[in-house]
């Protein structure tokens, strides 16, 4: 398991858990729930933003609230 904020651009991972519970109920609000598949689609130089795949939504994230988000990597 990594953080989300650990995956390389493409990689798929299953949501295990959201570390920090006032991210856990915006994210929970916005379909980002436990056992939701997402994809790393984009990363912004410099420590930006990640842009995320997830339930056929875009989302952007700050690297700080990504690594609250733990996943389960996907094998090819």
């Amino acid at each position: 398991m990594k953080a989300l904020s650990e995956l390389s651009i493409g990689e798929r991972g299953i949501i295990e858990s959201i570390l920090d519970s006032e991210l856990r109920q915006k994210l929970l609000e916005m379909g980002c729930t436990p056992g939701e598949e997402i994809c790393l689609v984009r990363q912004a130089p410099f420590g930006g933003p990640l842009a995320i795949l997830i339930s056929s939504s875009m989302l952007s994230l700050s690297k700080l609230d990504a690594s609250q988000i733990i996943v389960k990597i996907l094998d090819e």
